[in-house]
């Protein structure tokens, strides 16, 4: 599949901004990195300034998130049959690998954060909150919890917010929080999921 001009430029920006910073990184760089001739104007042909082509990498993430979790709900019985822990294992690791797939949009966001407070704005409505929204959706669809009375967006909050902590504390720091490696992090995740079993059925004092 071939890749336009419009995309290169939003693809190599993205890496451009994550690893050296929005205001380090020139148009001439970003022309150069998406197969352009630098300094030449062609980033203009598509965009009217650098902060626009952020703004487009931004949409399309929000855009690609809305469907992926569209069509992780609407297969959310798929795996019905396989144990609740797997189920939740492949969850967690769902996740993980949706945090590896945003990096350099999360790199550049977390950088660069006072300086696009709408953006910001759009990332928290457009990706984070329909993350936590398809957990707590997930969580609730699951027949073993049919009976739970809980908060499931609480919920959702926690077992979410590990996966986010785990993966930031990783990048950041360059090695998994007490150096738990990614495997027992998922096998702890499904086992404090798999509580929710056993709360359901455990009645309230």
């Amino acid at each position: 599949m071939t890749t336009s001009t419009r995309e290169r430029i939003v693809v190599e920006s993205l890496r451009l901004f994550a690893d050296r910073g929005y205001a380090a990184t020139s148009v001439a760089e970003i022309e150069a990195a998406a197969g352009l001739s630098p300094g030449a104007g062609g980033l203009y042909r598509h965009f009217r300034s650098k902060e626009e082509v952020l703004t487009a990498a931004v949409r399309e993430h929000i855009e690609r998130t809305r469907r992926q979790v569209g069509e992780a709900l609407a297969h959310a019985t798929a795996f019905a049959d396989r144990p609740l822990e797997t189920r939740l294992r492949m969850t967690c690791q769902a996740g993980l690998a949706k945090m590896r797939e945003e990096q350099d949009l999360i790199r550049v966001l977390f950088r660069d954060l006072d300086r696009f407070p709408n953006l910001v704005a759009e990332m928290r409505e457009g990706i984070v909150n329909p993350l936590y929204d398809g957990i707590a959706a997930w969580l609730a669809a699951q027949p073993e919890l049919a009976d739970a009375d809980e908060d499931w967006p609480a919920v959702a909050a926690v077992l979410g917010g590990a996966v986010v902590n785990y993966w930031l504390a990783t990048e950041s720091m360059y090695e998994p929080p007490a150096r738990v490696d990614e495997k027992r992090f998922v096998r702890s995740w499904a086992r404090l999921g798999l509580g929710l079993v056993t709360v359901a059925r455990t009645p309230a004092s």
